[in-house]
């Protein structure tokens, strides 16, 4: 028998709130079930907990602990019921008849300033409604509950229009169970049909599939004498990985977790389990693939890992825990002390969540680091496929410059089939050497075959060939690595003029030199005044008659390019031509110049040097026709 019906009413303010949920809140009805499961949870957490520290009896059933969902087609309701802690009439008026102890009027101000749903969903997120979210989806509710050590339970029940009743009944079974008498389908409301079957199992595996406790529902429904049969099926799995000890999972179990969350056939490269106990605790499972994905150059790549608050699913693709240069690593965060309408403007603005960000980025290079120096073959095969995604950080993450770095592997001159990585062409760095030289280009054998490189093959100088677009950018934002700066061979002045036996030629040679193409060089920088702003004598070629190089903070040509190719219009850069005083070539310039200021043969051999210069670095010539013209017209008169 139950007492008399009392009525009561929200508060005013919480009337205004609950309208607002359930008539513009939330474009995806479809989390309501995912709220009341996620509470259903945490009762019987709270049982669980009671029954190991409290000496007084919680029932008989308190060893199997479960939530139970209910479909009654003919009476239209769905009924999420568990046998958790329960809750007190004092506990259902706290609880369900204010959504809010404090803050309720100026977050309501706010949501009634927001132009759009997307705002108030972001508000509602910081504010937390939980079980409110029944009423998207139903006429009405109905919490019937008993909390555990107590004789006597409590009905509430509301349409959620303004007022809620509640009594005091017997006989309830202790635990919570939540009716919900639904609204009709309206699929373009976003009201599905949720007393389907693979409705209910849908929304369960996606958002609960890794919820402790076993999700049970009857296969058919109730029997034909309204009974609910014995035989439940249980909806979830509740195998969440990495809420168990690393110990006690198998590489097998990994790998089948790995291929469910990434869609990916292969099994991952790497594995990080982790969890974080304190102030703010989560656990966290996270794989480096094996292979790239096709589109992870793309802008429209999803990145980030997937978000759990205590098994609860709460997004795809959390940016705010993993910055875009780690978009390939996928995996599950689990947080236990976010809330479960947090939306992911809240997540990038939290502090506790950046300090998350900042550990996961720093175990996942941790965990790459580890890989170079103990696998050395399988990381090379890693950086092969995310090398590139992997240098963008060097542009965007200054706090792990150094760690980012240590990773970088480059193919180089000192082998021709292995790459190395800065440490160790630091460690093979020539007697007074202190720059790390590097050359950029399309390919390796064009950066091999360039002029540039003609100085420093002589003299066994080890230089880093690199051909990714991105390194024509981190290596100008990156000034040094272990004290050494780093160099393009291509840019400033290179002295590398070392005789046999490692002294340095006699100053009276370089000035004979200066003093004998005194005339030719000023002569050359007026006739090519329209491309380069300098020609100069080079100590970087030993067999090229000519090659072009920039200052030591010039954009390089391959950046301009790809500063245009953006939109961004920069001025054309001059560039500073350098001759070989020995090539055969320039000596017969110089002669010819010396003869007859008025020939304009050596002007038209300018141009050619200087097409040719560009041409060799796989330049584009200004003028393509009159390059091939002026070249038929000297190569007839050799004939």
């Amino acid at each position: 028998m139950g007492s008399s019906v009392q009525t009561l009413e929200f508060q005013a303010e919480t009337r205004q709130l609950l309208r607002l949920v359930i008539h513009s809140i939330y474009s995806n009805k479809d989390i309501f079930l995912r709220e009341l499961i996620s509470n259903a949870s945490d009762a019987l957490d709270k049982r669980r907990l009671e029954s190991l520290t409290d000496s007084s009896p919680t029932g008989s059933d308190a060893a199997d602990l479960h939530i139970v969902l209910e479909v009654d087609q003919d009476a239209r309701t769905l009924t999420v019921r568990d046998n958790g802690i329960g809750m007190t009439r004092d506990d259902l008026v706290e609880l369900l008849g204010t959504i809010a102890k404090s803050g309720t009027a100026a977050l309501l101000e706010k949501l009634q300033e927001s132009k759009d749903a997307a705002t108030a969903e972001n508000l509602i997120g910081q504010f937390g409604v939980g079980f409110y979210s029944a009423f998207m989806v139903a006429d009405k509710v109905t919490v019937r509950t008993r909390r555990a050590g107590t004789d006597s339970g409590t009905r509430w029940e509301s349409d959620g229009e303004g007022t809620y009743d509640i009594q005091a009944v017997d006989d309830l079974p202790v635990g919570t169970s939540v009716t919900l008498h639904l609204k009709p389908v309206d699929s373009e409301d976003g009201l599905a049909d949720y007393l389907s079957e693979s409705k209910i199992r849908q929304i369960v595996k996606r958002y609960s599939d890794f919820i402790r406790w076993p999700i049970r529902m009857a296969a058919n429904g109730p029997d034909a004498e309204g009974e609910s049969p014995s035989a439940l099926d249980t909806l979830n799995s509740m195998k969440a990985l990495w809420a168990r000890p690393r110990s006690e999972v198998t590489e097998d179990e990994y790998t089948e977790f790995y291929q469910q969350i990434s869609h990916d056939w292969l099994a991952p490269a790497e594995t990080i389990h982790m969890r974080a106990e304190g102030t703010f605790e989560y656990e966290a499972l996270l794989f480096l693939p094996a292979q790239a994905p096709f589109d992870l150059f793309s802008r429209e790549t999803k990145r980030g890992v997937q978000l759990y608050v205590k098994r609860v699913f709460i997004m795809d693709d959390c940016e705010a825990l993993m910055p875009n240069y780690l978009r390939f690593v996928k995996g599950v965060v689990d947080a236990h002390d976010l809330s479960l309408n947090v939306s992911r403007e809240i997540l990038q603005q939290d502090r506790q969540i950046r300090g998350v960000r900042r550990r996961l980025v720093k175990k996942v290079l941790g965990a790459l680091k580890d890989m170079q120096s103990k696998d050395a073959e399988r990381y090379a095969k890693v950086w092969e496929q995310f090398g590139r995604a992997l240098k963008e950080g060097l542009l965007e993450d200054t706090d792990n410059l150094e760690a980012l770095l240590a990773l970088i592997s480059a193919a180089s001159t000192h082998d021709p089939e292995k790459t190395t990585t800065l440490r160790e062409y630091v460690a093979r760095m020539k007697p007074g050497q202190d720059a790390i030289y590097y050359l950029t280009g399309e390919s390796r054998a064009m950066v091999e075959n360039s002029p540039h490189m003609e100085a420093f093959t002589a003299k066994g100088y080890e230089v880093l060939i690199l051909t990714d677009p991105i390194d024509e950018v981190w290596t100008d934002q990156v000034p040094t690595f272990d004290g050494h700066r780093l160099q393009s061979i291509a840019k400033g002045q290179v002295d590398l003029d070392e005789s046999a036996d490692g002294e340095q030629p006699a100053d009276a040679d370089k000035a004979q030199r200066e003093q004998d193409f005194a005339a030719l060089l000023p002569w050359l920088t007026t006739t090519l005044s329209d491309h380069v702003k300098q020609v100069r004598l080079s100590a970087r070629l030993t067999t090229s008659a000519a090659c072009i190089v920039g200052d030591a903070h010039d954009v390089t040509p391959t950046l301009e390019k790809m500063y245009r190719a953006m939109g961004q219009q920069i001025p054309p850069v001059k560039r500073i031509l350098e001759l070989n005083p020995a090539h055969p070539l320039i000596s017969a310039l110089r002669t010819a110049h010396a003869a007859g200021a008025d020939d304009p043969a050596p002007a038209e051999i300018a141009e050619l040097i200087y097409g040719s210069a560009l041409l060799a670095e796989g330049g584009d010539l200004p003028d393509p026709a009159r390059f091939t013209r002026l070249l038929t017209d000297r190569l007839a008169r050799t004939l």
